[in-house]
Protein backbone atom coordinates (compact mmCIF):
# COMPACT_ATOMS: atom_id res chain seq x y z
CA UNK A 1 0.00 0.00 0.00
CA UNK A 2 1.34 3.46 -0.81
CA UNK A 3 2.69 5.52 2.04
CA UNK A 4 2.26 9.04 3.24
CA UNK A 5 3.92 11.56 5.51
CA UNK A 6 3.25 13.07 8.93
CA UNK A 7 2.63 16.79 8.32
CA UNK A 8 1.14 17.91 11.64
CA UNK A 9 1.37 17.12 15.36
CA UNK A 10 -0.87 18.78 17.96
CA UNK A 11 -1.81 18.17 21.59
CA UNK A 12 -3.85 19.78 24.32
CA UNK A 13 -2.86 19.63 27.97
CA UNK A 14 -6.44 19.82 29.28
CA UNK A 15 -9.94 19.24 27.91
CA UNK A 16 -11.09 22.23 25.82
CA UNK A 17 -7.60 23.70 26.23
CA UNK A 18 -5.69 25.29 23.35
CA UNK A 19 -3.97 23.04 20.84
CA UNK A 20 -0.17 23.18 20.87
CA UNK A 21 1.63 22.50 17.59
CA UNK A 22 4.78 20.38 17.84
CA UNK A 23 7.58 19.26 15.53
CA UNK A 24 8.30 16.06 17.46
CA UNK A 25 6.71 14.12 20.32
CA UNK A 26 7.11 10.92 22.32
CA UNK A 27 4.24 8.43 22.04
CA UNK A 28 3.70 5.70 24.65
CA UNK A 29 1.37 2.72 25.01
CA UNK A 30 0.06 3.96 28.36
CA UNK A 31 0.00 7.71 27.69
CA UNK A 32 -0.53 8.37 23.98
CA UNK A 33 1.13 11.66 22.92
CA UNK A 34 3.30 13.01 25.71
CA UNK A 35 1.48 15.92 27.33
CA UNK A 36 -1.90 15.29 25.69
CA UNK A 37 -4.81 14.97 28.12
CA UNK A 38 -6.68 12.36 26.07
CA UNK A 39 -3.93 9.78 25.62
CA UNK A 40 -3.66 8.28 29.07
CA UNK A 41 -5.41 4.91 29.42
CA UNK A 42 -7.72 5.07 32.42
CA UNK A 43 -7.88 2.16 34.90
CA UNK A 44 -10.05 -0.57 33.33
CA UNK A 45 -10.16 1.54 30.13
CA UNK A 46 -9.55 0.32 26.61
CA UNK A 47 -7.61 3.32 25.30
CA UNK A 48 -9.76 3.51 22.16
CA UNK A 49 -9.19 7.26 21.70
CA UNK A 50 -5.52 7.68 22.66
CA UNK A 51 -4.37 9.35 19.45
CA UNK A 52 -6.58 10.87 16.75
CA UNK A 53 -5.62 11.01 13.07
CA UNK A 54 -6.92 13.08 10.20
CA UNK A 55 -6.09 13.24 6.50
CA UNK A 56 -4.93 16.59 5.12
CA UNK A 57 -7.04 16.06 2.00
CA UNK A 58 -10.20 15.53 4.06
CA UNK A 59 -9.61 18.75 6.01
CA UNK A 60 -8.96 20.64 2.78
CA UNK A 61 -12.16 19.22 1.25
CA UNK A 62 -14.20 20.33 4.28
CA UNK A 63 -12.65 23.81 4.13
CA UNK A 64 -13.37 24.08 0.39
CA UNK A 65 -16.96 23.01 0.97
CA UNK A 66 -17.36 25.77 3.57
CA UNK A 67 -15.30 28.39 1.76
CA UNK A 68 -13.12 28.70 4.89
CA UNK A 69 -9.40 28.57 5.71
CA UNK A 70 -9.34 27.36 9.32
CA UNK A 71 -6.06 25.83 10.64
CA UNK A 72 -6.25 22.02 10.83
CA UNK A 73 -5.55 21.85 14.56
CA UNK A 74 -8.93 23.49 15.22
CA UNK A 75 -10.35 20.04 14.44
CA UNK A 76 -8.55 19.03 17.67
CA UNK A 77 -6.95 15.97 16.06
CA UNK A 78 -3.48 14.92 17.17
CA UNK A 79 -1.85 13.93 13.89
CA UNK A 80 -2.33 15.23 10.35
CA UNK A 81 -1.35 12.79 7.60
CA UNK A 82 -0.80 13.52 3.93
CA UNK A 83 -0.68 11.17 0.95
CA UNK A 84 -2.36 8.27 2.71
CA UNK A 85 -5.90 7.00 3.05
CA UNK A 86 -6.61 6.18 6.69
CA UNK A 87 -8.27 2.73 6.79
CA UNK A 88 -11.91 2.83 7.83
CA UNK A 89 -11.60 -0.60 9.38
CA UNK A 90 -11.13 -1.11 13.12
CA UNK A 91 -8.09 -3.29 13.76
CA UNK A 92 -6.05 -1.97 10.84
CA UNK A 93 -2.79 -0.30 11.81
CA UNK A 94 -0.81 2.79 10.90
CA UNK A 95 2.97 2.93 11.38
CA UNK A 96 4.79 6.24 11.84
CA UNK A 97 8.49 5.57 12.44
CA UNK A 98 8.55 2.96 15.23
CA UNK A 99 5.10 3.99 16.50
CA UNK A 100 2.23 1.66 15.67
CA UNK A 101 -1.38 2.83 16.03
CA UNK A 102 -4.45 0.58 15.77
CA UNK A 103 -7.63 2.07 14.27
CA UNK A 104 -10.44 1.67 16.82
CA UNK A 105 -13.37 3.87 15.73
CA UNK A 106 -14.29 6.79 13.51
CA UNK A 107 -13.56 10.15 15.12
CA UNK A 108 -17.06 11.58 14.80
CA UNK A 109 -17.19 15.37 14.58
CA UNK A 110 -19.18 16.94 17.41
CA UNK A 111 -21.30 20.05 17.86
CA UNK A 112 -18.21 21.96 19.08
CA UNK A 113 -17.06 22.11 15.45
CA UNK A 114 -19.88 24.61 14.81
CA UNK A 115 -18.07 27.12 17.04
CA UNK A 116 -15.03 26.76 14.77
CA UNK A 117 -17.00 27.34 11.56
CA UNK A 118 -20.73 27.11 10.83
CA UNK A 119 -21.40 23.88 8.93
CA UNK A 120 -18.10 22.24 9.91
CA UNK A 121 -19.70 19.36 11.81
CA UNK A 122 -21.70 18.37 8.73
CA UNK A 123 -18.71 18.92 6.40
CA UNK A 124 -16.62 16.48 8.46
CA UNK A 125 -19.32 13.79 8.71
CA UNK A 126 -19.18 11.94 5.35
CA UNK A 127 -16.69 9.14 4.68
CA UNK A 128 -14.73 9.47 7.98
CA UNK A 129 -13.61 13.02 7.07
CA UNK A 130 -13.38 13.79 10.79
CA UNK A 131 -10.61 11.20 11.09
CA UNK A 132 -9.98 8.08 13.13
CA UNK A 133 -9.32 7.28 16.76
CA UNK A 134 -6.48 4.91 17.55
CA UNK A 135 -4.91 2.89 20.34
CA UNK A 136 -1.11 2.91 20.70
CA UNK A 137 0.29 -0.59 20.10
CA UNK A 138 4.00 0.37 20.00
CA UNK A 139 5.53 3.62 21.19
CA UNK A 140 8.46 5.76 20.13
CA UNK A 141 9.33 9.26 19.00
CA UNK A 142 7.68 10.75 15.92
CA UNK A 143 8.52 13.94 14.02
CA UNK A 144 7.14 15.99 11.17
CA UNK A 145 8.23 14.45 7.88
CA UNK A 146 8.17 10.86 9.17
CA UNK A 147 6.90 8.24 6.73
CA UNK A 148 3.42 6.84 7.35
CA UNK A 149 2.32 3.41 6.18
CA UNK A 150 -0.73 1.21 6.58
CA UNK A 151 0.12 -2.27 7.83
CA UNK A 152 -1.88 -5.41 8.39
CA UNK A 153 -2.43 -6.34 12.05
CA UNK A 154 0.28 -8.62 13.37
CA UNK A 155 2.73 -7.83 10.53
CA UNK A 156 5.93 -6.03 11.49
Amino acid sequence: MPGGVLVGIARHARPKGPMELLETVEVTVDGGLDGDCRGRVKPNGRGRRQVTLMERGDWQAAMAELGQAVPWQERRANLLLDGIDIPQVPGMRIRIGTVELEITVECDPCFRMEAVAPGLEAALTPDWRGGACTRVKAGGRIALGDAVTVIQPGIT
